[in-house]
């Protein structure tokens, strides 16, 4: 079976998790990276065996050498860099946020589509076996009906002003960097919210360092999420229902989580498979096969739950009062 070339565009922490893991992936290939400077790329390359280094996104953009970009920038620079990657005939595994808004996103979308080209939202969430088996958990109907969804996620950011966690240039904030998290599996779990409440602190630069937000549902459902890069927090999430409760162990979003059921009383570890690697090849295996098989959408992250996820977030940033500096300019702007 012919090898799928990826190449990674962004040479950041992300980037060394998400290459180092591609090497636990059959049929793919890493052979190329490009950064805004090519010592950044080619350092990159050297510590990660990669053959080929580019001194600007254009250049990978438009390596023949080529079939699917990672890209791991800046969370505002996810909508040019994916329309770069597209026009340029390449499949696309966007890291999260997706996009700032709901109207970057529909057109990565429609580039795509109108391309015939991949195009994934990487929640690698999503793909670790204890979050599949969540589902599944869920679906069975052990816990009788969902009524409450507690979940957080937070820790204390020793970051510079301008780093990207706290400018809002870059799109920082708690909301779009790890709150994302939070929304996603509710979304998964209970569906699109009735009725949403938020509440946030604000950093001077207008960036959202705490984010709690309330889910309500005409079922009775209610959904209890917070997010902050201003303190520890026991990143974990609960489901309770009329029949039982699960619990994802912190840290709730990667493959060290452990699934702990409440039923009747009793508690059970709800064993799942465990990989060596930190779980980013769980995702990438799935998009790799997916390009082998001819796919341009993920049956698991579809574009249409891509979309939901952006106006869940922008929902919540009208609450709060969110506006990034990019969406002043009439073409990345938010929907009225």
């Amino acid at each position: 079976m012919k090898k799928v070339r990826w190449g990674i565009l962004g040479t950041g922490n992300i980037a060394h998790k998400f290459a180092s893991d591609l090497r636990l992936v059959d049929n793919a290939e890493l052979v190329a990276v490009g950064s805004r400077s090519l010592e950044t790329a080619e350092k990159f390359a050297d510590e990660l065996g990669i053959t080929i280094s580019f001194g600007s996104y254009e250049e990978l953009a438009k390596s023949a050498e080529v079939d699917i970009i990672y890209i791991a920038t800046p969370n505002n620079l996810h909508h040019p860099n994916t329309l770069l990657c597209l026009n340029n005939g390449k499949a696309v595994l966007c890291e999260k946020p997706f996009a700032m808004n709901e109207n970057q996103a529909l057109e990565m979308i429609s580039s795509a589509r109108g391309k015939n080209l991949f195009l994934m939202d990487a929640l690698w969430t999503k793909f670790l076996p204890h979050y599949q088996k969540m589902i599944d958990i869920v679906k069975s109907g052990i816990l009788g009906d969902i009524k409450a969804v507690l979940a957080n996620f937070g820790f204390r950011a020793n970051a510079e002003p301008n780093s990207r966690l706290l400018n809002p240039e870059l799109g920082g904030g708690s909301l779009m960097d790890i709150g994302i998290y939070n929304i996603f599996t509710t979304l998964d779990i209970l569906g699109i919210p009735d009725e949403i409440k938020v509440s946030t602190n604000t950093t001077d630069q207008g960036i959202d360092e705490q984010c709690a937000i309330i889910f309500e549902y005409n079922n009775g459902a209610m959904a209890n999420l917070f997010s902050t890069i201003s303190a520890d927090l026991g990143t974990e999430v609960e489901i309770s229902g009329t029949l039982g409760r699960l619990k994802m162990t912190a840290p709730f979003y990667d493959s060290n989580s452990v699934l702990e059921l409440y039923v009747d009383g009793k508690k059970t570890i709800i064993e799942t498979e465990k990989e060596e690697g930190l779980g980013y090849q769980y995702e990438a295996r799935h998009a790799t096969n997916c390009l082998l098989n001819g796919l341009t959408e993920s049956p698991v992250v579809t574009h249409s739950d891509t979309v939901l996820l952006m106006q869940t977030l922008e929902r919540i940033r009208n609450l709060a009062g969110i506006v990034f500096p990019m969406e002043q300019d009439s073409n990345l702007g938010r929907k009225a």
